[in-house]
């Protein structure tokens, strides 16, 4: 391959790209393994990004490229819905069986991300026969028509592409830090999950509504993570009234907050669970779990799509599932959480600007502030740390409807050493904008 550099990928990138399809960095990455990366120039860069939250189990990790290889060599696609295929069923198997719940459960495989949630709204509407779905302010599902229009923020995801989807309705999240009902965790008896009663009163009743979709730990939105009693209500609200409950565990999936699936750490099942990002390790490939008695009311062929489950996707996702099982990846991810949460920890007592410290296990967040009493959004502090920490050789992600919160999501591999350094260049940036 042709030797480009950085500068002459952008040219012809600005030639034969849309500006609406951007980049957060101006590097182009020619190898990465773990939790580096380098690019074209031979720049080294330690990974807090990992894809967002796509590398859990590192880059190019062995045995993910020798299941991509070996299935590559015997064949790449037949369809599954025409001739299907030992991998898929194997790897449903294995996900009915990670995933929360001990009752039967059937799994559907697509593409992407959005596609799930697509997929898992249809499936409960086709289950309840009702048309309405809840969804929440700052959630993110997804840029195709239904799930940019269960997806909160307006700019970037929505801005000009309206008309949206019918039947979608957003109430109030358990914004602790910015409390949507003016009060504070605990003395406010988590009165943000009791508004779901009101809300069917004022917005759409509940023998129309066929689920609640909500990120057990919202990503784009800004790491924002609810109370422990939270989800608890929410779950029995829905129980009552027959809607229901979609975790949409993408981005919280698959280890990232240190248990396999977020929604463990309150002990609650999902009635349907979208799986995606590091399910695969980079490949394409999304799934909807959910209870048996809720999947198999669809009728046959009523889901699929011609690229749903592909053997390569597949093989690369048992191999993921062996490297958690093998490489004892949990316990990795909780052993992360414990020592970036202290360097945040200490980093909020250092600085000022960070108003909160946020996250369950090792996916973690600082919200960044002008001024912790009014706490004024710092979001061109947070563009300017992740442009800072990039020329240092460190990848990390803004988010939040400000854009004002730093997260956290490095591969659960990363070393000792990489780990330190990148968080060394991190405190860097935090001295440097503190001044």
């Amino acid at each position: 391959m042709t030797h480009f550099t950085n500068d002459h990928l952008e040219k012809i990138r600005a030639e034969f790209i849309p500006p609406g399809h951007g980049s957060i960095t101006p590097s182009y990455v020619e190898y990465a393994r773990g939790a580096l990366i380098r690019d074209v120039e031979g720049n080294e860069f330690i990974d807090f990004a990992g894809g967002i939250g796509v590398m859990n189990v590192g880059h190019s990790h062995p045995k993910v490229v020798k299941a991509i290889k070996d299935q590559a060599e015997k064949f790449t696609h037949t369809c599954f819905m025409v001739m299907p295929y030992p991998q898929t069923v194997e790897l449903a198997r294995k996900l009915c069986n990670i995933t929360p719940g001990s009752f039967a459960k059937r799994a559907l495989f697509i593409n992407s991300g959005a596609e799930a949630v697509e997929n898992a709204v249809k499936i409960a509407r086709y289950h309840t026969q009702r048309p309405a779905i809840i969804a929440f302010e700052n959630g993110y599902h997804g840029r195709t028509l239904l799930t940019m229009t269960l997806t909160s923020k307006v700019k970037p995801y929505k801005f000009g592409f309206g008309p949206f989807a019918p039947e979608i309705y957003r109430m109030p999240y358990a914004y602790c830090y910015r409390c949507p009902f003016g009060l504070e965790y605990p003395g406010c008896d988590v009165v943000c999950a009791d508004h779901l009663k009101e809300f069917f009163i004022s917005h759409v009743a509940p023998e129309k509504t066929a689920a609640v979709i909500a990120e057990p730990i919202m990503g784009e939105g800004g790491f924002i993570t609810p109370p422990p009693e939270y989800f608890p209500k929410l779950v029995n609200i829905c129980s009552d009234h027959g809607i229901l409950f979609i975790a949409d565990e993408i981005q919280t999936g698959m280890g990232r907050t240190g248990k396999m699936f977020a929604m463990e750490h309150w002990n609650l099942a999902p009635d349907l669970v979208t799986v995606a990002k590091s399910l695969a390790a980079g490949m394409p490939l999304s799934a909807v779990v959910g209870k048996k008695e809720i999947m198999e009311t669809v009728h046959p062929f009523g889901l699929g799509g011609t690229y749903g489950g592909n053997p390569v996707a597949c093989a690369a996702s048992l191999a993921v599932m062996e490297i958690f099982e093998q490489e004892n990846l949990l316990q990795a991810a909780q052993n992360l959480g414990h020592k970036v949460k202290k360097h945040f920890d200490d980093f909020q007592s250092e600085y000022e600007f960070i108003g909160e410290v946020r996250g369950l296990g090792p996916m973690l967040a600082m919200e960044l502030v002008e001024d912790r009493q009014t706490k004024e959004p710092a979001a061109d502090k947070a563009k300017a740390l992740v442009k800072f920490c990039h020329e240092k050789g460190l990848i990390i992600l803004a988010c939040g409807n400000f854009g004002n919160v730093i997260r956290t999501l490095m591969p659960l591999v990363i070393t000792d050493e990489q780990l330190n350094r990148g968080l060394a260049i991190l405190e860097e940036g935090l001295r440097f904008f503190s001044k």
